[in-house]
């Protein structure tokens, strides 16, 4: 499905929302007290701002005795082939958070990608898929990443390590762009960003990607991700256990404007790069 079409779809499960709650006579605060949420995320759901999770389609449908119509809109827009099997229910719930904070060992994360370095890993993970596969897995990653756009854009901080600034995914051209769309998502204080060197040797998680997402209204959850899998966490006591392992990361990484100064000078070692070759 299409950015404009699944955009609208989730418009249609709003107007639906709106036309079914407002016949039953309930306003949208008694319906998310009903339902587990605030009155204020039905008016986002209505207006396709936020998207519900499937349990709470499913709450609704009872509430309001639509027979299983949100949950089944709910599971066909969530059932998105464009992310793997392991990271689907993590993209939902990013779509959710208030809060993210990410650390990417080797790759720029998802949502500050630019479609070109998008494309160039996507090809490396899939070297003999069709063009329209292709296209559709980079569609999506780019439709994930206008949560930052948004009027209820989550506080979103990134540690990226050193190697994501070195390795010359999809070229020097395509790097130098990059590197330097995460700047200027940082100086337009979209995203705050710090930058591990090479020089803090070992750091708390040493094992793969990770994500601490936080929410208005349900516990915070972790993620982390491995090849070809991924794991939620949602134990409190795991939760807090890499909420500080996180915390260590931030302490050892550079001050964000020191990051910003290194990550600008590894885009212009990019141009350099280009403008010989």
């Amino acid at each position: 499905m299409a950015n404009g079409s699944r955009q609208a779809a989730w418009e249609f499960f709003g107007t639906e929302l709106k036309r079914r709650r407002e016949d039953a006579g309930i306003t949208q605060v008694e319906l998310g007290s009903r339902v587990f949420v605030s009155g204020g995320y039905i008016g986002q759901f209505e207006q396709a701002i936020r998207k519900p999770q499937l349990d709470v389609a499913q709450r609704i449908d009872g509430v309001l005795q639509t027979d299983g119509i949100f949950e089944r809109l709910c599971r066909k827009l969530i059932d998105d082939k464009r992310y793997a099997d392991y990271f689907a229910k993590a993209a939902e719930l990013e779509a959710q958070a208030t809060k993210i904070c990410e650390f990417a060992p080797a790759l720029v994360p998802g949502l500050l990608q630019t479609p070109a370095y998008a494309r160039a890993v996507t090809l490396a993970m899939n070297p003999f898929a069709p063009d329209e596969s292709i296209d559709e897995k980079v569609s999506g990653r780019m439709e994930r990443a206008r949560i930052l756009k948004d009027a209820t854009r989550p506080v979103y901080w990134v540690i990226l390590h050193e190697n994501v600034l070195r390795i010359p995914v999809g070229g020097p051209t395509v790097m130098a762009a990059q590197l330097e769309h995460v700047v200027t998502l940082a100086r337009e204080r979209t995203v705050m960003v710090q930058v591990l060197p090479y020089t803090a040797g070992a750091y708390a998680v040493m094992t793969g990607d990770l994500r601490l997402m936080e929410f208005e209204e349900a516990p915070p959850t972790a993620y982390t991700e491995a090849v070809y899998s991924g794991t939620l966490l949602d134990d409190p006591a795991v939760v807090k256990h890499v909420q500080s392992a996180y915390d260590l990361l931030r302490a050892a990484a550079l001050p964000p404007e020191a990051s910003l100064d290194l990550i600008e000078s590894a885009a212009e070692d990019f141009r350099r790069c280009a403008s010989t070759t």
